[in-house]
């Protein structure tokens, strides 16, 4: 296993993924795609779709900023309910949606993360999922939860790291995978590309 000191780089804007590494101690570099996620679509299943997408977010990254070296990390989180594929909501209507959709549901997050050598161009793609039974929310309490702007911008239009949690009963799986970056799993990917994870961290 390789021990050098390589360069992570995080093609994401997304700040909770961001604060996930810093806590767990990484050094990183943020290099965003230049587009963000849409919306999920259609019934494809869900942990190849997110590995998809973050592969893709990976690779746009490369392309944009013209990274030639370091292993680049993309991620990508969707809401699994009944087969149907939820991603962030397009609006407050649609964030409303979708959390009456949740509420007293069990449903699965799942996150795909793709990790790229820049300067061989090899690719590690894997998924975690976690488990997740909602509370039931009146329409009340949706409509509060919306318009304090927690909704937005967050897969299944709610955030568990932040005041979501009071809906959530029980979690089955990796906490920090619900919040957009399975930390266990992206150790594995960075032991699949031979090198051991301390040496990205300070």
């Amino acid at each position: 296993m390789t021990t050098s000191r390589p360069k992570l780089i995080l093609a994401s804007n997304s700040p909770r993924r961001r604060d996930l590494l810093r806590q767990a101690g990484y050094r990183f570099d943020v290099r965003p795609p230049p587009v963000g996620e849409g919306a999920a679509k259609g019934n494809r299943p869900p942990g190849p779709y997110a590995e998809g997408l973050a592969y893709l977010k990976a690779m746009a990254a490369i392309e944009t900023h013209r990274l030639t070296d370091g292993l680049v990390l993309g991620a990508d989180t969707v809401v699994e309910l009944g087969g149907r594929l939820l991603g962030k909501p397009v609006d407050e209507a649609d964030a409303r949606r979708i959390l009456s959709d949740l509420s007293g549901s069990q449903h699965r997050v799942v996150t795909g993360l793709a990790l790229v050598d820049a300067a061989a161009g090899r690719r590690w793609l894997a998924h975690d999922v976690t488990r997740i039974r909602m509370a039931v929310m009146t329409p009340d309490e949706i409509a509060s939860y919306v318009a304090g702007g927690e909704a937005m911008g967050k897969a299944g239009a709610y955030a568990i790291q932040e005041t979501g949690d009071r809906y959530v009963e029980e979690v089955d799986g990796s906490f920090t995978n619900v919040v957009g970056l399975p930390m266990t799993l992206l150790e594995r990917l960075i032991k699949a590309a031979g090198y051991d994870p301390k040496a990205f961290r300070a």
